[in-house]
């Protein structure tokens, strides 16, 4: 029955992956129309065509490789300064140069001259390139917040888990009380496992979050905490001491190895699935789309850590990259937990958002074959030629992106190597899910 929802779950994820595939390339198919770009094919997947169907001047269909997807439009790149669509070269980057150009138009009709993706406006490229990324936020954000609204997100409440003895040292790193150790404030209040704080000095408690920056602003006072209890309400009082903690991220959460002196009670908030208000969810929103920028940035130097973990002894960390086939296996791990199955699903539109979520910052990088790469063309082309229509000089024309075929080779190359390493490490030493 394992084996079995294992692979139920590889099969749903794997329809997710297709839909965010087919969704990103609809954003580009549908703005490059709406512009009259003509575009003989809109595939999903690369590889042998499994399926296709041609409906008007475009063939829609579905290839071999679920690992991507493409749209193909005419006149992507603009001929070379002689006017010509191919040309010889001995020189093998001369030549990349040339074979993309020529391959741009090699499906190319009469009547088609003013139907070309170059022949745009800048403006307009930038919508039909950006298109594709912003579907698949618009994809994220949606499943985000539609389950973090409506199902909520596991996080931390102001219901007590556990009472500490006495007060130690976040930095001491241990558990036990030794001889002197004073009691915790919550000890001494009379807190209990189960007790839910509603209010703080009389005010009331909305988050874990804001509980905890309550304590902590308040060192050496004394405060009231009314907590409910077998369905009655109860004030119980204390004197918050000054201890070392652990930093807060800001969000209820801590920073690993950092500490400060701040004001201590001395319980364990319980964990539970809490539903999220319209102004949570979007705060929570952008909490991941800082995280995912800053995982993108560091991305290089996880390179040694994943290589000793694909090639090593080394473990594959929590924050450890993860490729198509590693969230595939997650999906899967994801039917197999003994939890009930909304949470389940809502793990599971989790994994699928995420997805879409690092599609769009990954492919917003300014670099060629990306469609980063295509938006930072076309807006260097329309600064070049604003920056001569002011200073009254001749028209520069369309920016010529094939030249930088070349360099869309290489930081190709470079992709294919990481995404290699992270499919080894996927299958060797996969991350995994408890």
């Amino acid at each position: 029955m394992t084996t079995l929802m294992m692979i139920l779950g590889i099969v749903v994820f794997a329809i997710g992956l297709l839909f965010s595939i087919a969704w990103h390339e609809l954003g580009h198919l549908s703005t490059a129309k709406l512009f009259g770009i003509r575009v003989p094919q809109y595939m999903v997947g690369f590889g042998p065509t499994v399926w296709s169907r041609k409906k008007g001047e475009t063939e829609y269909g579905v290839k071999a490789i679920p690992l991507g997807g493409y749209i193909r439009m005419i006149g992507m790149f603009p001929p070379g300064p002689d006017g010509r669509l191919e040309a010889r070269s001995t020189s093998p980057w001369r030549g990349m140069v040339e074979d993309a150009r020529a391959q741009s138009f090699e499906e190319l009709q009469p009547g088609d001259e003013n139907r070309l993706f170059y022949t745009r406006k800048p403006w307009k490229r930038v919508i039909v390139m950006f298109a594709g990324p912003f579907m698949n936020l618009i994809l994220a954000v949606v499943i985000f917040m539609g389950v973090m609204m409506t199902f909520g997100i596991q996080t931390q409440t102001t219901t007590v888990g556990k009472v500490s003895d006495c007060v130690i040292q976040q930095s001491e790193n241990r558990t036990k009380c030794a001889k002197g150790d004073q009691a915790a404030p919550a000890k001494a209040a009379g807190l209990k496992l189960g007790d839910k704080i509603v209010a703080f000095n009389g005010e009331p408690v909305k988050d874990w979050s804001a509980l905890q920056n309550d304590i902590r602003s308040n060192p050496g006072k004394d405060v009231t905490l009314t907590v409910e209890r077998g369905g009655e309400r109860l004030d119980l009082s204390t004197q918050l001491i000054r201890n070392q903690v652990s930093k807060s991220d800001g969000n209820g959460g801590y920073v690993e190895g950092e500490y400060v002196y701040a004001g201590f009670l001395g319980f364990t908030p319980a964990s539970g699935i809490v539903q999220q208000s319209f102004g949570q969810s979007v705060d929570r929103m952008g909490d991941m789309m800082e995280n995912g920028v800053e995982s993108l940035i560091s991305l290089p130097s996880k390179v040694p850590a994943l290589w000793d973990a694909a090639f090593g002894d080394g473990p594959r960390e929590d924050d450890s990259p993860m490729g198509v086939v590693g969230a595939a296996r997650v999906g899967g791990e994801v039917l197999t937990l003994d939890i009930p199955p909304e949470n389940q699903i809502a793990m599971m539109l989790f994994l699928v958002a995420g997805f879409n979520l690092s599609l769009f910052l990954f492919n917003m990088l300014p670099l060629l074959p990306l469609d980063g790469g295509h938006i930072a063309g076309a807006l260097w082309e329309s600064l070049r030629r604003n920056v001569a229509k002011v200073f009254r000089r001749p028209d520069p024309g369309p920016f010529d992106v094939a030249k930088l075929m070349p360099v869309a080779y290489v930081v190709a190359g470079i992709f294919i190597c990481f995404t290699l390493l992270v499919l080894v490490a996927d299958v060797v030493n996969p991350v995994r899910i408890s």
